[in-house]
Parts: structure tokens; C-alpha cells; sequence
């Protein structure tokens, strides 16, 4: 299998650096997100050792009994929070797909307003209570994944030539998602052709960490997969779909999957998702009279519903 050749981007001058050192980074991610749709950062401020926390505890959570992991069933939540059960996303397939995982979102308290209005997707998170230090884990996780995705985001709107926050309203209370991984090792799963099927991601951006096992492949320049290898201290970034639908289609949203390697695997995507109002359409300077645009507007939290209706296999979150 071609390993991918994607960029390893040093993303340190876009916290505090001068302005032509982040024009030269944001010029970089502009090239990755046209050519690839994906790419590696480094220099980023998050510690290794702050990382790999979160699935230290979360082995001690993907290690209870089923009966336990099911009571945070992700299928009983209409916020489509909680424990993905092997065959979740699709249960046709699941004896083909070989993880499961749990996922969290934006935290809203019950009394915040818009969870108090019914807003789709807004409440709070719930937790296992079984395991120590799960909640302060992922919830520091998230806010420092949200941070930086932040500071991604705006390195991306000066490569499109928009205004450096151009995105910061869009994605000041977001609709994103944590998501931690568990693949466990073939030999105690069995044969599988694929672990994750070759998909595409329905968010603005995601943010991957992955352990050291690797299995990440994505769809390359000329149709064929390549092995995206794990690069200790780096997060893998990818474009989503909303982007795509951003920019008409000049950052890539590429297709990717997750095959069998040796070993246990975890990894932990944040999926960067903005407000569920914001209007996803055509950027201006992204279409012309000979390219128009390609997708119809549309708003966030009805594309996130609907995507999310399809990947679980459900007509509605369950109440």
C-alpha cells in the first residue's frame, strides 16, 4: 500500500507568530486543503502526555460489561450523545465493522436557553459514572480541541482570502462532536475487510488523533487508498463536507476508512461543527457566472440531523 505524502505542518506561528510567518502557514494549509483535503499539524499546544489521557481512561470504560456500556446507548439519545455499540451506524453491517466508540458534543446546562426552547442537539453531555475522571478528561478534551480547531479555522479563511475571523461567529456556541475510538485487535474480532467504511465526514473540519497502530487510509489524487501513518505529537486534519459546500468544492471533503492492523487501536476525532443556525452556502468569492455553485444552502443543524439520521439508521433520535 503508497503511503500518502501529506504535509506536516508547523502550526506554531499562528499562535502569537508575526504576520508574514502565519500568511506562510496559512498559504500551506490553503495548498494541503486544494491538493489533498487532508494533512498533519505540528507545533500545536496541546502536550502528548495531555492526549493520550483521554483513552487511557477510556480502555477502563470500553472494558466494562455490555449491560453497563448500554446504558448510555447512543440510539436512546435524541442528542445523539453517549455509547456507540458495535453495528450502531449500521447494523447490517456489524459483523463487518470492528469498533465501537462514545461521543460527546457541545455541553449545555438544562437551563441554558436554547436547551429550554427545544433547539435540536443542544443539552448537556452525560457520562459513565463508573469510571474516575472520564467527565474531566473529555470535557477538558473537547474545549482544547475547540480552541485550536478555532485557530485552524482561521488560518483556513486567510488562504481563502476572507477576513481572519471570519469563521469565529459561525462556530462560537458549535454543535461539535468528541469522539473516542476503540478498535480492538483482529485477532479477537475476527476477519473484517475494513473497520470503518470508506466515508467522508458531513463537518466543517475534523481533528483526528490516532495511536500508534495506525489503519487510517485515504482515497488519493488518482483514485487509490493510501496509508495516512500516525505522526507522533501531530493531529491529522481533514476537510468535511460543510467545508466543501463552503468553497464550492476548492477544499477537498476526501473519502477515507480505517482498515485491520495488529494490535488494539484507539483514536479521537473532533468533529468541528458550527452553530446550528449558520447557513452553509457558497462563499462569494468561491463561485463566478462560469462556476456556480454547486450545492444548495442549507442550514447546519438540518444537514447534522439529517446526516446523522442516516448514519445510525434511524428515522429520528428516539425521545
Amino acid at each position: 500500500m503508497t503511503r500518502a505524502s501529506l504535509p506536516v505542518i508547523d502550526v506554531s506561528p499562528l499562535f502569537g507568530g508575526e504576520s508574514a510567518e502565519k500568511e506562510r502557514v496559512s498559504k500551506q494549509i490553503d495548498n494541503a486543503c486544494r491538493t489533498w483535503g487532508f494533512f498533519y499539524i505540528v507545533g500545536h499546544p496541546i502536550q502528548q502526555e495531555q492526549i493520550e489521557r483521554v483513552p487511557d481512561v477510556a480502555k477502563n470504560y470500553f472494558s466494562l460489561p455490555m449491560e453497563e456500556k448500554l446504558k448510555l446507548d447512543i440510539r436512546k439519545s435524541k442528542l445523539y450523545r453517549g455509547y456507540i455499540a458495535f453495528g450502531a451506524e449500521d447494523p447490517d453491517d456489524a459483523k463487518v465493522y470492528g469498533y465501537e466508540g462514545f461521543n460527546m458534543g457541545h455541553h449545555l446546562p438544562k437551563h441554558h436557553p436554547e436547551v429550554m426552547a427545544g433547539v435540536p442537539l443542544r443539552g448537556p453531555n452525560i457520562h459513565p459514572t463508573q469510571v474516575k475522571g472520564w467527565a474531566e478528561e473529555m470535557e477538558n478534551q473537547y474545549d482544547d480541541m475547540w480552541a485550536l480547531s478555532l485557530v485552524i479555522l482561521r488560518a483556513m479563511a486567510l488562504g481563502l482570502g476572507l477576513r481572519e475571523d471570519f469563521f469565529d461567529s459561525k462556530f462560537m456556541d458549535p454543535m461539535c462532536e468528541l469522539n473516542i475510538k476503540h478498535y480492538p485487535s483482529p485477532t479477537t474480532t475476527g476477519k473484517k475487510s475494513h473497520l470503518l467504511i470508506e466515508h467522508a465526514d458531513f463537518c466543517a473540519i475534523t481533528l483526528l488523533y490516532q495511536d500508534g497502530v495506525g489503519g487510517l487510509q485515504i482515497r488519493g489524487l488518482s483514485g487509490e487508498l493510501m496509508d495516512v501513518p500516525p505522526v507522533e505529537g501531530s493531529f491529522v486534519v481533514n476537510i468535511g463536507d460543510m467545508m466543501e459546500m463552503w468553497t464550492n468544492g476548492q477544499y477537498r471533503s476526501t473519502m477515507h476508512r480505517v482498515v485491520p492492523r495488529s494490535g488494539t487501536r484507539y483514536s479521537m476525532p473532533f468533529f468541528c461543527v458550527p452553530n446550528p443556525n449558520v447557513i452553509i452556502k457558497c462563499l462569494d468569492n468561491c463561485h463566478s457566472e462560469e462556476n456556480p455553485p454547486r450545492y444548495p444552502p442549507v442550514r447546519a443543524v438540518d444537514w447534522i440531523l439529517k446526516r446523522f439520521a442516516e448514519v445510525f439508521s434511524l428515522a429520528k433520535p428516539k425521545m
